[in-house]
């Protein structure tokens, strides 16, 4: 089993001591969309999908996100185009497994029909009928147009590493679990990887910065201002970022962990598996 790293949209807004905790205060930043693309005995498992062709033809369709971060998402740095240049195309891909429906991790669901989209059913339901403030971060109109093949899981589940996991797509030749970290959206979940050199998690927006999950923590203060502004259920993300604090500590030689927007980890991961494609979009 081979996972490509792969960065599917950039936002670059200036203030990178703020948001990347290094450069200057007039530098523009880097927040990356960082998605997995997995490839099994059965075809291709995408982890979020980023931003898709339509968002790079019509950022329009975004609202306020992309002039806001100033975003920097074209046709080539689609999971789409991206795939094609190693040789696969959309019919490759059989699974998409989504940590939350945020319009910068599902974009990419229309270029990909045929694929069966996995999520939680509270993530699905909280984006199908969103409250008042979460209807910013779902546009469904545009990115679920095409009647997504959804296959949603409830609660219950397996240990861990003490958190609750769901195995799903038993029939491939890789052992894929969703590991439920509620708190920036209703139904966010981590999707943890067994790659046989041990487990990878990617925990979505769970945290944005590495060295969230270092001991101790800390965090740029646009990031943790971001965080707190958008978080559905704030005491539950900060719990659960705690607990994957506990988690790095103890078991950081059996899982290596990931989220979806640290530059740093995009190039540390890129870097183990020989993937060479640049980080800014």
């Amino acid at each position: 089993m081979r996972v490509h790293h792969l960065n599917c949209g950039s936002f670059c807004p200036h203030g990178a001591r703020l948001i990347n905790g290094e450069g200057g205060l007039l530098e523009k930043g880097l927040i990356v969309c960082h998605c997995l693309a997995i490839e099994t005995g059965d075809g291709l498992v995408l982890i979020d999908t980023g931003f898709g062709l339509e968002d790079a033809r019509n950022p329009r369709q975004l609202g306020v996100y992309a002039p806001l971060l100033n975003l920097q998402a074209r046709p080539e740095t689609t999971a789409l185009r991206q795939l094609e240049a190693l040789g696969f195309g959309a019919g490759d891909v059989r699974h998409i497994v989504v940590t939350h429906l945020d319009l910068d991790h599902s974009g990419g669901l229309p270029d990909f029909p045929d694929a069966e989209v996995h999520l939680l059913a509270a993530e699905l339901e909280a984006a199908i009928h969103p409250a008042l403030t979460d209807r910013p971060r779902y546009i469904g109109g545009a990115h679920w147009k095409h009647g997504p093949r959804w296959v949603t899981y409830g609660a219950g589940g397996d240990d861990w590493f003490g958190f609750e996991s769901l195995r799903i797509l038993p029939g491939i030749d890789a052992q894929i679990a969703l590991v439920p970290l509620p708190g920036h959206t209703r139904g966010h979940t981590g999707v943890a990887i067994e790659t046989g050199e041990g487990w990878l998690l990617h925990c979505g927006d769970a945290y944005f910065h590495h060295d969230q999950v270092a001991t101790p923590p800390s965090c740029p203060p646009m990031l943790r201002f971001f965080q707190n502004l958008t978080a559905a259920d704030n005491r539950a993300r900060k719990a659960n970022g705690e607990r994957l604090r506990e988690l790095a500590s103890r078991h950081g030689d059996e899982v290596t962990m990931l989220c979806s927007h640290d530059p740093h980890e995009l190039e540390r991961e890129r870097s183990r598996s020989a993937d060479v494609s640049p980080a800014t979009g």
